[in-house]
Parts: C-alpha cells; sequence; structure tokens
C-alpha cells in the first residue's frame, strides 16, 4: 500500500509539468469552444481526490490534533482562498499559459509571499504531521517545490495560442 499510497501522492505533478511545458497540447486537445483552465481545474479536482485517498489511506488520525495544526493549517487554507479570490480559476489553473490575459495582481499575499498557493498548501500539509507519516507529507511537499521550481521560469514563446 505504502508504494501505492506514494504514486497517488506524486500524480498531479508530471501532469502539471506537462501542462506548463507543452500548453499548446492542451489547448489542442480540449479543441474549440472549450475553456483550457477550466478543464484543466476538472481534470486537476480529479487528480487531487485520487492524491487525497492516497493520503488518507495510510493516514491515522485521532483527536484532538496538536496546537500547531490551527494556524497552520488555517493560514495554509486562507493563502489558497485568497489566491483563488484574487486570480480567478484562469489566473490559478495556468490562464496565462493558455493564452489568456490575466490583470497583475499586487494585494496581499502577492508581493509578500512568493508562489503563496504553494506556500499555503505545504503550510496545510506539515500541518497533517500528527496523523500523516512524514515520507507522504515531503513527498508532497518535493512536488510543490518541483513545481516552484518549473513555474519560476517561463519562456513567453511556448504560451498557447487560443484555437479560432
Amino acid at each position: 500500500m505504502g508504494i501505492l499510497a506514494g504514486i497517488g501522492v506524486l500524480l498531479p505533478f508530471p501532469f502539471y509539468y506537462l501542462l506548463w511545458t507543452y500548453p499548446q497540447s492542451w489547448v489542442n486537445l480540449c479543441g474549440k469552444g472549450r475553456d483550457p483552465s477550466k478543464v484543466m481545474a476538472l481534470v486537476s479536482h480529479f487528480i487531487k481526490l485520487i492524491q487525497f485517498v492516497s493520503l488518507f489511506s495510510v493516514s491515522s488520525f485521532s483527536w484532538p490534533p496538536p496546537l500547531y495544526f490551527w494556524p497552520l493549517f488555517a493560514f495554509g487554507q486562507f493563502l489558497n482562498f485568497r489566491v483563488y479570490q484574487l486570480l480567478g480559476e484562469s489566473g490559478t489553473y495556468y490562464g496565462l499559459r493558455f493564452g489568456k490575459n490575466i490583470p497583475w495582481v499586487r494585494e496581499f499575499p502577492f508581493g509578500f509571499i512568493k508562489d503563496p498557493q504553494y506556500v499555503g498548501s505545504i503550510m496545510s500539509l506539515v500541518a497533517c504531521l500528527s496523523w500523516v507519516p512524514f515520507q507522504y507529507i515531503l513527498l508532497w511537499s518535493l512536488g510543490y517545490l518541483f513545481m516552484i521550481h518549473i513555474e519560476s521560469t517561463e519562456d513567453v514563446t511556448t504560451r498557447a495560442k487560443p484555437l479560432s
């Protein structure tokens, strides 16, 4: 079960890597009239479900959680919610890479925290250390660090052109 859980935890990252690296292929696959960010969101939610099921399969829950859980989890989720609130679905799900115009955001947490959506997710994962074995938290966090690295550089010439 441990190897399958590890695979499940890592499952989304090759998908995100391919979409970031080859956005035109995704736009072409989605076809005319379909929003590639919306389709990415739907696929991502399904993969995230598999990721959570994998994590729950190796978890052991107890109540109450340790005191560090509440601030880490709450602030991590706040960061994730705030990123989605400011950028919307297209901004959160690679809309810029798919040829959309996404307005530049300077409000908190942008400008204060680099990659706030990933920082928030890692904080929420670390909050769950009392329930989830360390190696799975580390593996998932390394996946986020990999995506931070991949997304830190962008070749604008590889952005997708909308299908007409």
